[in-house]
């Protein structure tokens, strides 16, 4: 997030003037006013003021330490920085959403000054346009239309399939020869003209040699275009297989922040759809356009050099469909990155509902699915039908320049043969050289169309491979053995950074320590545990694992050694053996059996007809919730994690469960430091401590009778849930 704007001349004058040798911190553009009028001005903060510029002159000038409680506030359309100055709220500046992110970043900054602070700002938002052009990316996209290059996309391509080069140069041999075999039968049919139907010979021996040289070339033909099609059919398959391994590994390898921000359907699109795409084109449509260019090519030459003159009228329509194919080709790539982005929306929905069916079939709505999709449904169709209206419309005109063209050959190769300048035979043979060429030419014409789609296809891969991911290893990552200990050390972190979930958290548990996180919902108690298993990393402070900051751990090593049950219990469609052994998948069946006992699992699994063999169904659906949680807990314990993580793990079930549960996690967390979240309150008397957390501050650390007794915001909680079960229970 861009935060320092060079200024225009005439407003940076003003300022040197005005600040001499104060430095500058920050400079950004608003662009609204008070009156909502769109506006030129310039915000520019230093150490102890806001200066605030207009169509080139001085608008207004505040003393930053006069204000404090600085906010961004946002309305319909627009929003305002405001401040409370002197004990009353100011509005400082107006801005438009553009400019949202960038001023709930000032906001932050501005109170951090206010207090004396030196701002620590981690911009982890992007402006979404393009660092090299400018120019806004593709809505939902990184991708820049203007700057992306198709050359280095083919060529990354290329690259991609590098390992396969030996079937590249087999296929373009086949080309070469499908090539010479094309040029021969307009030379047969040349001397069965002129020699046999003009002259009148009647040689059946020789008619029938060159028909039968006619035979073997359109054999051969065939042949030779069999064997092309299955190596083609091999590397786009290939090429497909390797796009999608990578694309996979990728998608894996990224952070939490940034499969947030994306939908399921879309990123499946990219694995599926867009490899897809790519694999048409390189087998079938790329195969048959390097080999009617290269016909293209090897017809030309003979043309000029057998009658350049004829071969001039032949040519005179290809500059016109080149021009149009070019033009053709970047308006059709706009239409089609349009309709890949609907087709996503709608592929998105149905993933959604199809995954919540059981949601909307709980409330009945399966009506309203209906017509949300028949809204998307209908816009994709709309999409499609302006974009096919658009190239039918567009690749009839090609075709009646090419028929001009041929029309042309007629006539001049016509007063060639008539003046016996031209054998009839000749204009034969130069009229089928002449359909070698508008056939490529024709089929060409859809090229725009294929290619656009491949290439927009491959910028939607590259998108996500070239992804950085957020939270990366160490250039020299510690491989260590987990014993327990872990401290946070003024931790603030937010998922937009401008907006702070935990704020200056610092607490040390130590090693076989159970902490009960306490704290009113949307506190940031599972921001901590998130923060503990290194999904996100903190945008200031240190989180320390046994003294060392997590961030120069191996994720993989780490996380090897975390036991994490979650209250979204997510169970793989498969077995109940392959769910437990995930988290460690070389793990014995005497290992699973030893785990599902302690989770009390092991008694309602062996009384399933096919045991731990026993089908899961999609999300674990064929189990109950409670079953569900200690399958859950026996994946968490195979693996003897050193530090184990409960998030709300009896939030959903019956006390009876409950009571299983809890007996479960009462040999789960022995020798093991656990952080744990828990609905009900009453569960966590046993921790050793409770950190309380309210918005985004630890306010209390305690043991239960410590902070009941303290009367403080643990003891309101647990009061407002007694009251909650006896009116329950009434």
């Amino acid at each position: 997030m861009k935060l320092i704007f060079e200024l225009p001349q005439k407003e940076n004058g003003i300022i040197e003037k005005r600040l001499g040798t104060e430095e500058v911190l920050y400079c950004i553009p608003y662009d609204v006013d008070f009156k909502g009028n769109f506006a030129e001005g310039w915000m520019v903060v230093t150490q102890s003021r806001i200066i605030l510029l207009l169509n080139g002159s001085l608008e207004d000038e505040f003393e930053i330490s006069r204000g404090s409680n600085y906010k961004a506030v946002t309305y319909t359309g627009s929003g305002v920085l405001e401040g409370n100055f002197d004990g009353t709220l100011k509005p400082v500046t107006g801005y438009s959403m553009t400019h949202v992110p960038r001023y709930m970043y000032m906001a932050r900054i501005l109170n951090e000054l206010a207090e004396g602070k030196i701002p620590k700002i981690f911009l982890t938002e992007d402006d979404h346009v393009c660092s090299q052009c400018g120019r806004a990316f593709i809505r939902g996209t990184h991708i820049c239309p203007f700057c992306t290059s198709r050359i280095k996309i083919i060529k990354r391509l290329f690259k991609i399939s590098k390992p396969h080069w030996h079937m590249y140069l087999l296929v373009i041999s086949i080309f070469w020869a499908i090539t010479g075999l094309s040029m021969i039968p307009p030379f047969i049919n040349r001397h069965l003209v002129d020699d046999y139907l003009i002259q009148g010979k009647r040689e059946l021996a020789s008619i029938l040699l060159l028909v039968g040289g006619l035979f073997a070339c359109a054999a051969l033909n065939t042949v030779l275009v069999m064997v092309r099609g299955r190596i083609m059919a091999r590397i786009g398959g290939l090429l497909s297989m390797d796009l999608k391994n990578m694309v996979y590994k990728k998608i894996q390898s990224l952070s939490l922040g940034y499969l947030d921000k994306r939908k399921t359907g879309d990123l499946m699109n990219r694995i599926n759809g867009d490899t897809r795409e790519i694999q048409s084109f390189i087998q079938d449509h790329g195969a048959m356009g390097v080999n009617e260019i290269i016909l293209l090519i090897a017809v030309g030459i003979y043309l000029f050099l057998n009658n350049w003159l004829l071969a001039l009228f032949v040519f005179i329509p290809v500059p016109f469909v080149a021009i149009a194919c070019r033009k053709l080709g970047t308006s059709i790539g706009r239409k089609f990155r349009t309709q890949r982005r609907v087709w996503d929306k709608t592929n998105s929905f149905l993933q959604d509902i199809l995954s919540g069916i059981r949601v909307v079939k709980a409330f009945g709505q399966e009506k309203r699915g209906i017509e949300r999709f028949g809204e998307l449904n209908r816009e994709y169709a709309d999409v499609t039908i302006n974009n096919e209206k658009y190239y039918n419309t567009l690749f009839p005109i090609i075709n009646f320049i090419l028929g001009a063209g041929n029309f042309l050959v007629l006539y001049m190769g016509g007063k060639l043969v008539l003046g016996n300048n031209m054998s009839i035979g000749e204009l034969v043979q130069f009229c089928m050289y002449a359909n070698y060429v508008y056939k490529p030419l024709r089929w060409l014409g859809f090229m725009p169309r294929w290619f656009s789609n491949a290439m927009i296809g491959a910028e939607r891969i590259f998108e996500v491979i070239d992804e950085e991911p957020e939270i990366k290893d160490d250039e020299n990552p510690i491989q260590h053995g987990i014993r327990g200990k872990v401290t946070f050390r003024g931790v603030t972190f937010g998922y937009k950074s401008y907006e702070p979930v935990l704020k200056d958290i610092s607490i040390n548990v130590e090693k076989g320590e159970m902490i009960g996180i306490v704290g009113r919902s949307g506190a940031g108690k599972s921001t901590v545990i998130n923060l503990i298993m290194r999904l996100y990393d903190a945008d200031e402070g240190e989180v320390l694992i046994d003294g060392i900051d997590i961030k120069k751990l191996s994720q993989k090593d780490f996380r090897s050694q975390l036991g994490v049950v979650l209250q979204e219990t997510f169970l793989f469609s498969g077995t109940i053996y392959e769910n437990i052994i995930y988290a460690k998948s070389d793990a014995s069946y005497e290992d699973v059996i030893r785990a599902a006992k302690i989770a009390n699992a092991h008694e309602f699994i062996v009384k399933f007809p096919d045991g731990y063999d026993t089908k899961v169904g999609e999300r674990g659906q064929r189990l109950s919730g409670g079953e569900r949680q200690r399958i859950a807990i026996a994946r968490a314990i195979i693996n003897d994690p050193k530090i184990l993580i409960l998030d709300e793990a009896t939030a959903s079930v019956d006390t009876e469960t409950e009571q299983k549960i809890q007996e479960a996690l009462g040999r789960l967390v022995k020798n093991r430091t656990t952080f744990a979240i828990a609905h009900r309150l009453s569960t966590l008397k046993s921790a050793d401590r409770l950190m309380i957390i309210d918005n985004g501050s630890l306010v209390e650390v305690g043991t239960h009778d410590e902070l009941f007794k303290a009367k403080g915001l643990y003891h309101d909680l647990v009061v407002a849930q007694r009251k909650m079960s006896r009116m329950q229970g009434a």
